[in-house]
């Protein structure tokens, strides 16, 4: 294990792709491969702890998953949940602050309740913030920021004139949260599926070629060391 440190990357992303294919090289459902998927995310999780990461921003689910069929959208939904609820005693003993970006009135009552539950018993952690994207997507950030500073301007809470590259960020889903320093996506797929779109425009990139339940704390740590060391000699990271 590697010595914490409270240097950069401060924020990492991650998109956690490659679960349903894992599952379908195992003849599994699909659900099964996202199950096995939580355990990489509570191995990332206590790695981030361990290197002194501040910050680390999940996307769990877009707002194109909602196409998926019914059925597995409810089994995701009801892994999440299992997932936020045998959590509540990792996230206190660690001192861990669970965070959200995106719609999440989108979520069903009881996954949104207990996330807004969880949310607030955690605020006042000041270890590692854990930042789920649930019912994310970077357009529609965008998007929703655009609407809000026009409402703002209409009822006179926002100055006219051109809208910045500041005003903008301070309408973002979490604009007190720094941009990521290094964005990761597993399975080897090249793409960043309208992922922290705006945040994203000067992040280190990293592809890693295993499927996200086979992407372990081990093999995290592993690409963090590389991404200083290529940031330190201007090198790009190596898969």
């Amino acid at each position: 294990m590697a010595e914490a440190s409270h240097s950069w990357p401060a924020h990492v992303a991650v998109i956690m792709d490659g679960n349903g294919r894992w599952a379908k090289q195992r003849n599994l459902p699909r659900i099964e491969g996202h199950r096995a998927g939580i355990k990489s995310v509570q191995s990332v999780v206590e790695s981030c702890r361990t290197l002194g990461i501040r910050y680390l921003t999940l996307y769990a689910f877009s707002v194109e998953n909602w196409k998926r069929p019914r059925k597995e959208i409810s089994g995701l939904m009801a892994l999440l949940y299992d997932y936020l609820t045998s959590e509540i005693p990792r996230l206190h003993r660690d001192a861990v602050r669970l965070r959200a970006i995106g719609q999440l009135d989108r979520l069903p009552r009881r996954v949104s309740q207990q996330f807004r539950r969880i949310m607030e018993k955690t605020a006042s952690h000041r270890g590692l913030t854990l930042i789920l994207a649930l019912s994310y997507g970077g357009r529609t950030e965008i998007l929703d920021a655009v609407r809000e500073i026009a409402k703002e301007r209409k009822k006179g809470r926002e100055q006219g004139g051109e809208v910045t590259p500041e005003i903008l960020s301070r309408h973002l889903y979490a604009p007190d949260v720094p941009p990521p320093d290094l964005l990761i996506r597993t399975s080897g797929e090249r793409r960043l599926s309208n992922f922290l779109l705006w945040e994203s425009a000067r992040s280190q990139l990293y592809f890693a070629p295993q499927m996200w339940p086979d992407f372990g704390g081990e093999q995290f740590e592993k690409v963090i060391v590389e991404a200083r060391k290529a940031r330190e000699s201007g090198e790009r990271i190596e898969a």
